[in-house]
C-alpha cells in the first residue's frame, strides 16, 4: 500500500487559494498564482522533476465536493489519470471520465478506504483544503508536500488552520526560483 499524501501549493502567508472561490475563480481571486510554476512553457527542471515524481506515484485521489464542483469544468476529466473519490454528504452515481472515474463517498475513512483499494501499491493524493484538514485532524496522512510559492496573497483559504499541534519531519527539500518544494512525514 502506498502513502496518503496531501499535496498543496501555498503562499508565504499560508493560503492555498485566494478569496471568493467559485466557478469563475476555482482557485479564488489571485489563487492561480500559486500554480504558475506548474503551467509555464519553460519549467525549471527541478520543478519538473517534482511534478513527474508526484504524477508517477498517484494511484488514486481524494477530493472534497467543493474541489470537485469548481475543478471539473476546468479539468474536463479526473485531476490525475487515476480513480478519484469525492468526499461528499450527497449520494450520486459514479461518473466515468477518460482518465478514471469519480466515485462519491460519505465519510473520511470510507473515502480513504475506497481510494486505497483503487490505488493498490501507489499513493493516494488528497486535494482540497477542507479535505486536507479532515485528513490531518483524523491522523490519516502519511506525508505533506508543500510547494511554497514566493507570494503573499493576503486572504483566502488556509490549509493549516485550526488544527492544533501536529509534528512533522522534513524529509526532502528542492528549491527553484519559482517555488520551494517541502516534503514532510506526519508523525
Amino acid at each position: 500500500m502506498g502513502a496518503v499524501v496531501l499535496y498543496k501549493s501555498m503562499s508565504l502567508d499560508g493560503f492555498v487559494a485566494g478569496p471568493d472561490i467559485g466557478h469563475e475563480h476555482p482557485m479564488g481571486k489571485g489563487g492561480m498564482r500559486l500554480h504558475e510554476w506548474m503551467f509555464t512553457d519553460r519549467p525549471d527542471p527541478r520543478d519538473q522533476e517534482v511534478l513527474d515524481r508526484m504524477s508517477a506515484s498517484v494511484g488514486a485521489v481524494v477530493v472534497g465536493r467543493r474541489t470537485f464542483d469548481v475543478g471539473l469544468p476546468h479539468w474536463q476529466d479526473t485531476p490525475y489519470p487515476a480513480p478519484t473519490v469525492v468526499l461528499t454528504h450527497e449520494s450520486r452515481d459514479e461518473l466515468v471520465m477518460r482518465s478514471g472515474t469519480f466515485t462519491f463517498v460519505t465519510g473520511v475513512e470510507a473515502a480513504l478506504k475506497a481510494a486505497q483499494d483503487a490505488a493498490g501499491d501507489k499513493d493516494v493524493v488528497v486535494m482540497g483544503a477542507r479535505t486536507g484538514r479532515q485528513f490531518l485532524r483524523g491522523g490519516l496522512l502519511d506525508e505533506l508536500l508543500i510547494n511554497l510559492v514566493p507570494v503573499v496573497l493576503g486572504s483566502g483559504i488556509r490549509l493549516l488552520e485550526d488544527l492544533g499541534h501536529i509534528e512533522l519531519t522534513r524529509t526532502h527539500l528542492v528549491a527553484s526560483d519559482a517555488v520551494t518544494h517541502l516534503r514532510f512525514t506526519v508523525k
